[in-house]
């Protein structure tokens, strides 16, 4: 493997740096995921929205002290600014944790992109040397003109083995951000309705 890297000439260092870079954001967003999972507490974001029907706000503040749920802190947040502007504050908040959810998801963008071009620049590379040598030596000299080749087809590789990969988990990634934006829209929605039914009775 390493004889195959270095057969790839310069280019693959800037490769292996893409290459590192988008695998740590890779295993930086899994973990945040799957710990922002299991924060997840459907059971008292609806136990939240029936208190809601009866204006128990203290009941809520008293039962969501100390929860992680994204969901539920955006839910408290619009509760809090009842009497102001709920829906403002609660957009606010979703889309501050949006923002925190897509964090460094530009940067597994970037490197989509910068990979396979990496790879076509050192393809380019490659096959300038490789006709550099023909012209030089001729057919004279085989391994000279291979080599070059063998350099352009490494390089283009390596930059389509970083992307493809890279792109799958970059749409994985960005699903999961849009299921979390509608299950937040879900729950705000459902609680400007109980509120605005709980302000009718009054």
């Amino acid at each position: 493997m390493w004889d195959l890297f270095l057969k790839g000439g310069p280019v693959m260092w800037p490769l292996l740096a893409c290459s590192l870079v988008s695998l740590t954001v890779v295993i930086e967003r899994a973990m945040f995921w799957i710990v922002l999972h299991r924060r997840s507490n459907g059971a008292l974001l609806n136990k939240v929205l029936a208190l809601c029907e009866s204006g128990d706000w203290e009941a809520i503040r008293l039962k969501t002290t100390g929860t992680r749920d994204y969901a539920i802190k955006i839910i408290v947040i619009g509760i809090l600014h009842r009497d102001f502007s709920m829906t403002k504050a609660m957009e606010s908040a979703a889309t501050d944790q949006i923002k925190y959810m897509r964090r460094f998801m530009g940067v597994l963008d970037t490197m989509i992109t910068v990979a396979p071009l990496l790879g076509i620049f050192g393809t380019v590379t490659g096959i300038i040397q490789s006709f550099e040598a023909l012209g030089t030596t001729g057919i004279e000299r085989p391994v000279e003109v291979s080599a070059g080749i063998a350099q352009a087809l490494i390089t283009t590789a390596a930059g389509l083995g970083i992307a493809i990969p890279a792109v799958i988990l970059y749409n994985f990634f960005d699903s999961l951000c849009e299921r979390a934006a509608l299950r937040i829209e879900k729950y705000a929605t459902s609680l400007e309705i109980v509120y605005e039914k709980l302000v009718g009775r009054i």
